[in-house]
């Protein structure tokens, strides 16, 4: 699958024929054109994934390394420091994306859905109903933030494997904040690989540029 974080909620469609795409004479993923490919600098065997273009890439930052482009569960291989700084970003500013905000909003209107009473049952993908039953309005809850390479059909919730985390709510939708980690999301599935928000993907880029001045100076 591509990357259908516009396309999906404008009801847009993308080719995902294309392995590669040009960027400022940089290649990138085609399901993914804010994910930059470069051969591993220790490794010519695998190519490197990063948000951040710059040359040569900072491994440390990276989302990880594949053996084959696209990448795919069997071939990718995570990059353990890069999930503590996604989380850190999530957990600071997922609350201020519009598209969660738009969630919470639904959370508390009349027809609204709680998905806090059975949450990390792993019950993914299920309607509303297995979440709470009664609707969000007037009640407090905790609503998921999930990946947008397969986003749920409208009163359901994502697959555990592409969920991030959940945000506490007040029965009136409005974001309290309270980030969970939710333990489960995975970086490649066969649905493809990390696809934020545009809102949350400008924060994870910012923070990655400011470790990588951080780490040049310190070096």
């Amino acid at each position: 699958m591509f990357c259908r974080a516009v396309s999906h909620r404008l009801g847009l469609l993308a080719s995902p024929k294309a392995t590669f795409r040009s960027a400022r004479a940089l290649s990138t993923l085609s399901s993914n054109p804010h994910i930059y490919v470069f051969k591993h600098p220790l490794d010519s065997s695998r190519s490197l994934l990063s948000f951040l273009p710059t040359e040569p890439p900072n491994v440390d930052l990276s989302v990880g390394t594949t053996t084959s482009v696209p990448p795919t569960p069997d071939t990718f291989v995570e990059n353990r420091h890069f999930h503590p700084i996604l989380q850190s970003v999530l957990a600071a500013h997922a609350v201020n994306d519009p598209l969660v905000k738009q969630q919470a909003a639904a959370f508390a209107s009349p027809g609204g859905f709680n998905l806090g009473s059975n949450k990390g049952s792993g019950d993914g993908a299920g309607g509303a109903n297995h979440q709470a039953g009664m609707g969000g309005a007037n009640r407090g809850g905790w609503i998921h933030v999930s990946d947008e390479r397969n986003p749920p059909d409208w009163g359901r919730i994502a697959w555990p494997e592409d969920i991030f985390g959940s945000v506490e709510v007040d029965g009136d939708g409005a974001l309290i904040g309270n980030w969970q980690d939710s333990g489960t999301y995975r970086m490649v599935t066969r649905e493809g690989i990390l696809c934020l928000s545009p809102y949350l993907r400008e924060k994870l880029v910012q923070r990655l540029k400011e470790l990588e001045i951080e780490i040049k100076q310190r070096t």
